[in-house]
């Protein structure tokens, strides 16, 4: 890309008066301007200065004066404190103060701890913990209310099958008033300690904008001067050509392809497609895929942003609507949910088919001699290989023949034994080892041959994200009639979606419909 990208781009406009004007009012400064934080150059840690900044504009732009827009620089405390989030001390306080109360309330402490816990669960589950843009505690107040009435009620209800007393229950009623209100309380400090946080720049986060029409310039103007957003305005992400008009504002810092490179550059968390033009969202969607852009978060501005919606929580910056765009988290807490499950799941599996696994080595072994296991090189989690195990249906002529054999469905080498095992997917139980290695995992895309996924990748260029998780041992594409010689385009934006929308109960449903269809080839 050429220089540095974290402060890059040139802006033009035909009159050197007017431009100055303009840059005073919407962000954009002249050379030398100061930083539009208001920090000094000393609480800056390695921001250029604008003469530093300056990069060619582009090359077909023709200009009769030069500007320099000046993203936000990171400070020394915004940098140590990159990896912190508001849920970091939302959480905490949440359930310390719906606990509280079990200090002086001995007849109900354990109702107490037990509806804290449940009022932080729906909390999470109503999305009261995800990072918003626009923080406001009244915001929240008629989301949290409900909440905690939910908690209090299901409590209650526990409360009044175990106790016949009227009384008890009514004092754990009165428990659950003051908890109510402590976290009211707590939540109304939370959220001003992270609005001060924000407004003094101890805690904010690289925001890269996609676009560099009206939209785009108008929310780098306000990240840049109304920071309790949280976002440090880091830079512009646009095509050349995209907007082109002689007389607006066209800030480049670089092509959509060069994605990966500006959010470590520009040290980003933070992805906001705004105006985007409709011929790069194919190419974006593709690169927000990425494994170094799927650790920031992704918002979108709504193309018909004038008509609002009501659907939860809103968001937005400024006048600005921003939707968080939801994106497959298998990191932290639900990564290990998800491991904890496919071990658990792993380990029954093996023992309650362990008979059936000692009948088929048996009836294996007697129809195709010595050699009961088949071990083929396959790519997991981002392309990295492992020996898959299952039990041999057939012996392969040498080992070339195994890794770019597509299909051996009619193959005369498969016996009785063999066929059965197949149909009903007997040979793939040995894959159970694989999971607790953490090779695979219970639910996800099929492992796929290195020989193939280079072949596939090639031909579809959705193909390759499908290794954004580990591979399955069954998945929804397989389950959705997708198995042997089926449309690759169509399993992997089967897989795709799998792993896009990934949840306990999705996993859950590709579990029980896999029993259906193996009984299903198994009677048939």
């Amino acid at each position: 890309m050429g220089e540095p990208i974290r402060t890059l781009w040139a802006t033009r406009t035909p009159d050197p008066t007017p431009a100055a004007e303009h840059a005073s009012s919407s962000g954009v400064e002249p050379d030398g301007a100061r930083p539009a934080n208001g920090a000094s150059p000393a609480d800056l840690d390695g921001m250029p200065t604008a003469h530093q900044q300056r990069v060619p504009a582009r090359p077909n732009a023709r200009r009769s004066a030069s500007t320099v827009v000046v993203p936000n620089g990171a400070s020394r405390t915004a940098r140590r404190t990159r990896a912190l989030r508001a849920w970091m001390l939302t959480l905490p306080v949440d359930f310390a103060a719906a606990a509280v109360p079990a200090a002086w309330a001995q007849h109900h402490w354990k109702g107490t701890i037990f509806a804290a816990l449940l009022t932080v669960a729906t909390f999470a589950a109503g999305g009261l913990y995800r990072g918003r843009r626009h923080m406001s505690f009244l915001d929240e107040v008629p989301s949290i209310c409900g909440r905690l009435l939910v908690a209090a009620a299901v409590v209650a209800m526990i409360f009044a099958q175990r106790h016949d007393t009227e009384s008890y229950v009514n004092g754990f009623l009165h428990t659950v008033v003051i908890s109510a209100g402590l976290v009211l309380v707590g939540r109304a400090i939370t959220r001003s300690v992270v609005l001060l946080a924000r407004r003094r720049r101890w805690v904010d986060h690289g925001a890269l904008i996609v676009g560099s029409g009206p939209v785009a310039i108008e929310l780098a103007r306000l990240l840049r001067h109304y920071p309790q957003y949280g976002l440090r305005f880091a830079g512009f992400i646009e095509d050349e050509g995209a907007h082109d008009s002689e007389n607006e504002i066209t800030p480049w810092a670089g092509r959509t392809e060069d994605l990966d490179e500006m959010i470590v550059a520009t040290a980003s968390d933070v992805i906001i497609i705004a105006d985007a033009p409709a011929s790069t969202e194919a190419n974006l969607m593709r690169l927000v895929r990425s494994p170094t852009a799927m650790h920031c978060d992704l918002f979108a501005v709504p193309r018909l942003h004038d008509f609002s919606t009501h659907a939860g929580l809103s968001d937005h910056i400024g006048a600005i609507p921003v939707v968080r765009v939801r994106r497959p988290t298998l990191s932290g807490p639900k990564w290990w949910l998800k491991r904890t499950s496919d071990i658990v799941l792993a380990l029954i599996a093996l023992i309650v088919t362990s008979p059936v696994l000692i009948i088929a080595a048996i009836a294996v072994r007697l129809e195709g001699g010595p050699g009961i296991l088949f071990r083929q090189e396959r790519l997991g989690l981002n392309g990295k290989r492992f020996q898959l195990v299952k039990i041999r249906s057939l012996k392969p002529v040498d080992k070339s023949d195994s890794d770019t054999t597509w299909s051996v469905t009619d193959d005369d080498r498969i016996g009785p034994a063999g066929r059965f095992i197949r149909r009903t997917s007997i040979d793939e139980l040995p894959q159970l080892w694989n999971v607790l290695r953490g090779d695979m995992t219970i639910v996800g895309p099929r492992p796929e041959r290195p020989f193939f996924a280079e072949k596939f990748t090639a031909e579809h260029p959705l193909y390759g994200n499908r290794s954004r998780m580990p591979a399955g041992l069954t998945g929804l594409a397989q389950v959705s009639g997708l198995r042997g010689d089926t449309p690759i385009a169509d399993r992997a934006r089967f897989d795709n979606y799998y792993i896009e929308n990934w949840s306990l109960w999705l996993d859950a449903k590709v579990l029980l419909r896999t029993f259906r269809e193996v009984f299903r080839r198994g009677v048939h």
